[in-house]
């Protein structure tokens, strides 16, 4: 015990955390039973205290030990929350068999009756945990158990079709390489090493491979092998998806939920469409956006999003604020990172309105406020056996986040358009729009888009990103919504908008025949022409000054 409080001291100064309250017990290996028989493991931490402050549940595939116990279990225990970490059905000790997401809302469910029975439960509780710990509670909130009075969720999805499927095309390495971790995850620490030192080279061959589906069984071989079926079923109105899909949650929650993300986030777009539902219906919702990716937010912003956990918990949980008094340090829903400037903003809600600033397409790859006369165009060739690569940006992966793009501007399968030097500086807070009067010789296209700041020696770094998939001729003008952002582009940078006919692997490729991907392995290759004039156009939401 000794050794355990000596730790959680150290991590606290380390995250610059207050000092814990309590000492803990770890009760490890309780059986959870589920409505079929198959029993969940758990692992209960017991603060050893008097009057503790309430219950946390847990619930995640990734296992019970470090770094999740440390970041959603021993941080709370030592601070006077009885915690209960369990593993979902079929991964580490855990009973059944593991199918992402389909069983989540009725075990979670019968967790919670067990959670009633114990002699410790405090009466009421929270959830909390990222990513597939958060869908999890997604999946509890769909029909809340009148005891849960609060979650905090971070970078958590509630729509796995969204997810994947969500552009049109399947969002390859993201899921590929989720499923290929999934199925080494448990090996032991030699197998695991060996699994680590070809992880990347693994990867890499398969998501090369047509068609997908032979491809990712070569990867993944006998695991995994749901993956598969995620190709089979590309359609949202399809069945298939249903357990799925957790979007009744954010009609039926009332308690409060704090959720946090970062800008380079793949869920980043659902993350926000949950505050939005939420605050809409009057739901007590918060919202912090980092600088962070997926990763980063049990790395670098591990100290920011615990602090940001334990005020909501004290808050709506713990009972240390009074009724519909926000959590201490925060005065407004919305806490906002400003990327270019490296600041924090406290905005009153998300997205903020302002007017709009439309820079156009130029001739000769400018991008000016004043749209060009004449009846000029460019094309580009899109071809799927050399396709566009993807350079950063909002994925799963260790390869996402800010990276330098410059490369990007120089491919001959990429239409680049960059601005002038600006005079002074511009805050952008929402969603860009490109406008593109675009047609494609061949039905079946995809269109990337991209804005990127370049600095004064030429090196372009990404800002935002938009993908859609096209099935159908198109002769008119397309419009694509880019990813949220909050960003200053500074006085004497360029904005760069860049128009390919794909990213990969972030996306499947367009096979360019509508042959579907699961078994497609004939390419075809696209024509891609834009025309320049009025309609051609980046639009950028500006910040008012008020908000900056």
């Amino acid at each position: 015990m000794a050794s355990t409080r000596f730790t959680d001291r150290a991590v606290s100064r380390a995250l610059r955390l207050p000092a814990p309250t309590t000492s803990y017990l770890v009760h490890r290996g309780l059986r959870v039973p589920m409505r079929d028989g198959v029993e969940l493991i758990a692992d209960h931490y017991a603060p050893v205290a008097a009057a503790p402050k309430g219950t946390i549940l847990v619930r995640g595939p990734y296992g019970r030990t470090f770094p999740f116990s440390l970041i959603y279990a021993r941080i709370y225990a030592a601070r006077g929350y009885h915690v209960i970490f369990q593993s979902v059905r079929g991964t580490f000790g855990s009973g059944g068999t593991f199918v992402p997401m389909v069983h989540e809302a009725a075990d979670a469910a019968d967790t919670v009756i067990w959670l009633r029975g114990q002699p410790w439960f405090t009466g009421t509780f929270a959830t909390i945990g990222l990513s597939y710990l958060g869908f999890t509670q997604w999946a509890l909130l769909a029909d809340p158990p009148p005891e849960l009075v609060a979650a905090v969720v971070a970078v958590g999805p509630h729509d796995l079709h969204t997810s994947t499927w969500g552009t049109g095309a399947f969002a390859l390495t993201d899921f590929l390489g989720w499923a290929d971790m999934m199925a080494h995850q448990e090996q032991g620490p030699l197998k695991r090493v060996a699994y680590q030192a070809k992880a990347r080279r693994r990867m890499d061959r398969a998501v090369q491979g047509v068609p997908l589906g032979e491809a990712g069984r070569a990867l993944l071989g006998e695991h995994s092998r749901w993956y598969e079926t995620w190709l089979a079923h590309p359609d949202r109105d399809d069945r298939f998806w249903a357990p799925m899909t957790m979007s009744a949650a954010l009609d039926r929650c009332t308690v409060g939920v704090l959720l946090l993300t970062g800008w380079q986030d793949v869920f980043l777009d659902q993350t926000i469409s949950q505050y939005r539902q939420l605050r809409d219906r009057g739901v007590d919702v918060a919202l912090t956006i980092g600088p962070w990716t997926h990763d980063q937010i049990v790395t670098r912003a591990t100290g920011s999003t615990v602090a940001e956990t334990l005020g909501w918990l004290g808050s709506h949980l713990a009972g240390e604020s009074p009724p519909g008094e926000s959590p201490p340090g925060r005065t407004t829903p919305v806490r906002a990172h400003i990327t270019g400037r490296d600041a924090w903003t406290d905005l009153p809600d998300w997205p903020v309105v302002g007017p709009e600033h439309a820079l156009h397409l130029q001739p000769g790859g400018g991008l000016a406020t004043a749209a060009p006369g004449g009846s000029r165009a460019s094309t580009f060739r899109y071809d799927p056996a050399d396709p566009t690569p993807t350079i950063g940006g909002r994925l799963l992966s260790r390869q996402g986040g800010y990276r330098d793009d410059t490369e990007l501007s120089g491919r001959t399968d990429v239409l680049t358009f960059t601005s002038a030097p600006l005079e002074t500086e511009l805050t952008v807070y929402g969603n860009p729009i490109v406008e593109v009067d675009h047609s494609c010789d061949n039905p079946h296209f995809d269109v990337f888009v991209r804005v990127s700041q370049v600095n004064a020696v030429g090196r372009s770094r990404n800002v935002s990103d938009g993908f859609r998939r096209f099935s159908a001729e198109s002769g008119a003008p397309i419009r694509l919504t880019l990813d949220p952002i909050a960003h200053r582009f500074s006085a004497g940078c360029r904005i760069r908008v860049l128009i390919a006919g794909g990213s990969h692997p972030r996306f499947a490729r367009n096979l360019g025949t509508g042959e579907p991907d699961l078994t497609g392995r004939r390419m075809v290759a696209s024509t891609h022409t834009v025309r320049y004039g009025a309609a051609s156009r980046l639009i950028l939401p500006v910040a008012d000054r008020s908000v900056t």
